[in-house]
């Protein structure tokens, strides 16, 4: 019988300012082409940031820093955006928000490890 993993302790989710902005970075320029598919894109990102109040530890390491051996940063994804944070104790910082279609691994390194 398979044991079925749970977790009971519940996380208060932090969006730092640069979250924040790389959100309404998003959204803006999504806008200008199709502003009602820019709240859908909002509303998904936000519901699946949001998720990470009871399950933080489903997130993957980030392969791009995993590579440098570090990993105190995780990711969850809301196609094609990934987004990266951190687990201090009960709190998970969301960091960033970045389109994994770009360069993620020079972007990681100057946004995450100034």
């Amino acid at each position: 019988m398979a044991k079925k993993i749970t977790e009971s302790k519940e996380y208060f989710v932090n969006m730092t300012q640069n979250a924040e902005k790389d959100l309404d970075e998003i959204i803006v320029f999504i806008a200008q082409n199709n502003p009602q598919n820019a709240l859908k894109i909002m509303e998904k990102i936000k519901v699946k940031i949001n998720s990470l109040d009871h399950f933080p530890y489903r997130g993957t390491y980030v392969p791009e820093l995993l590579k440098r051996n570090i990993k105190d940063y995780r990711q969850i994804t809301e196609n094609p955006w990934k987004i990266i944070y951190k687990i201090n104790g009960n709190i998970v910082n969301v960091l960033t928000i970045i389109d994994s279609r770009r360069n993620l691994q020079d972007i990681l390194i100057k946004k995450l490890l100034k």
